[in-house]
């Protein structure tokens, strides 16, 4: 299969380099030609554990050099998916699909004003990774990757890509209410992420102080209400999970954290801005949410 990585970060370069092991045939696109020099003079650089291979990826800055493709894997952070979004249609052959597995809410959307609603398939992943320099990522943790079709039309689609990631060593299962899935993994991010950006912890420390639980939980819970609101189905208790997620990840920081100690543009808008949006329309207060989402902007305007 001939697939675009659309956006080469630690996540994007983690599922070009075991794609490409797998056989597949992988480019990744990215804007940053240190990256994308290192990668095609020394290969990719892939940390786990106490192992640490090279694995032997094309990469380029030009789209146009890519040509037409059979899957285009969209990994750009969720303030660009709109931009990329013509870029993509250059790339997704006539039969193609678009895969998005970003952060955040509204990247499908963003993505079905420029391509057929059937073509997009959306989901999650558990894995976790670091970026670590120009050409070298650390693959931080495993976990199972979610996936389903945006629209009806779409799951042969999403069920021939599990089983190319399966092959990967990607494990995966479709999930036709990917949707639902979707704001579980919602409910993670919006429990972890700005605080652990605003205050330089690292996941596992969210859970040292009472008080910080406590934010975490509210947080989590304006966002169930949001959820309720809409019809979504919550399985589970999502506050647990956050916290569950947290302790199996304590060494990690999380995506949105990583943002902020390289002073790049975060997500913020796409997860606890989204819950601000959404509560909103739907008449449900969001304090907490608004209040993590207006100190995150603070600090991203005054890098």
């Amino acid at each position: 299969m001939k697939i675009a990585v659309i956006g080469a970060g630690a996540m994007g370069s983690l599922f070009g380099a075991l794609l490409t092991e797998a056989g597949q045939q992988v480019t990744l696109l990215d804007v940053r030609r240190d990256h994308v020099d290192a990668v095609n003079t020394d290969g990719l650089i892939v940390e786990k554990e106490e192992t640490r291979r090279r694995v032997r990826i094309r990469a380029t800055q030009d789209a146009d050099s890519i040509g037409s493709t059979d899957l285009c894997i969209v990994f750009v952070k969720s303030t660009q998916t709109a931009a990329v979004a013509q870029t993509v249609t250059r790339l997704a052959g006539p039969s193609a699909r678009v895969l998005t597995l970003q952060n955040g809410m509204g990247n499908a959307e963003a993505l079905a004003e420029a391509v057929d609603p059937a073509r997009i398939i959306a989901g999650t992943t558990s894995h976790g990774a670091t970026f670590l320099g120009p050409g070298a990522i650390r693959h931080a943790g495993s976990g199972d990757t979610v996936l389903g079709p945006w629209s009806e039309q779409g799951m042969t689609g999403a069920k021939a890509v599990a089983e190319v990631f399966d092959k990967a060593g990607i494990a995966t299962r479709v999930e036709a209410r990917v949707r639902s899935v979707m704001w579980a993994k919602l409910f993670i991010n919006v429990g972890i992420n700005a605080i652990t950006a605003l205050t330089g912890i690292k996941n596992g420390q969210l859970l040292d102080l009472e008080q910080t639980r406590r934010l975490s939980r509210d947080a989590v819970e304006e966002a169930m209400a949001v959820a309720a609101a809409r019809g979504i189905a919550i399985e589970g208790d999502p506050v647990q999970k956050v916290f569950q997620v947290a302790e199996a990840t304590g060494a990690n920081r999380s995506s949105m954290g990583q943002d902020v100690d390289s002073r790049r543009a975060t997500e913020i808008g796409a997860i606890n801005g989204f819950i601000v949006r959404e509560a909103q329309r739907a008449g449900v207060p969001a304090p907490v949410n608004r209040t993590l989402s207006a100190l995150m902007e603070t600090l991203q305007a005054h890098y």
